[in-house]
Formats: C-alpha cells, structure tokens, sequence
C-alpha cells in the first residue's frame, strides 16, 4: 500500500510516526524504505517475516510491519531486542497495526 518515499494518505499516521522520532524523513513522505505485509498471519509468522526480511536491508532502513496479530505488539519489540534492531513503535490504521522498526547490525 505504501511505498518508499511516497507520500502519504493519512496525515494522522505522520503525525504520529512523527513523534517516534523520524524526522530525518522530508515532510509528507513514507517514513518508512520497505513494508511488509502480515495481515491475516498468527503468531509466530510475523516475527519470522521480519526476520528474514530484516536480514536484507541495510543498517538504519526502517520496516513498516504491517499486522493484525494482537501478539506481533510484544513478539517484535522482544525480537527487536535479542536481534539487535530498534524497535520504533507502532500505530493503529484501522484494524491494522503498523509496526516500525530500523535494522541493526
């Protein structure tokens, strides 16, 4: 749905991405490089979809999960912990929970 560097359909979602601390992001852009989407999908797929797709981005891109799991809201910061990437939050899109995190060594 959202793309690297395209702008926004919700002004509400920068807003509030905008205040986990991404500002070095040009206004009215994705704050985000790649998305991946994991609506539908239980516990554990999420973590080992962003696992695998972690491994090929480079340090300092972020992911934008994007899940409906209640779970992924604990799994990832813990995964993100033990993994060595950052953990940046998350914020709700209607049933959806889109889930921010910036790759690690």
């Amino acid at each position: 749905m959202f793309g690297p560097r395209r702008h926004l359909r919700n002004l509400h979602l920068y807003v509030a991405f905008e205040r986990l601390g991404l500002y070095d992001r040009p206004k009215g852009t994705a704050m985000w490089d790649e998305v991946l989407d994991c609506e539908g999908l239980l516990c554990p797929l999420p973590v080992l979809k962003a696992r695998k797709r972690l491994m090929a981005m480079r340090v300092g891109q972020v992911l934008c999960l994007r899940a409906t799991d209640a779970m992924a809201r604990i799994d990832l910061p813990h995964f993100c912990t033990e993994a060595g990437h950052s953990y940046l939050g998350a914020e709700e899109d209607g049933n959806v929970t889109l889930h921010l995190i910036r790759a690690g060594a």
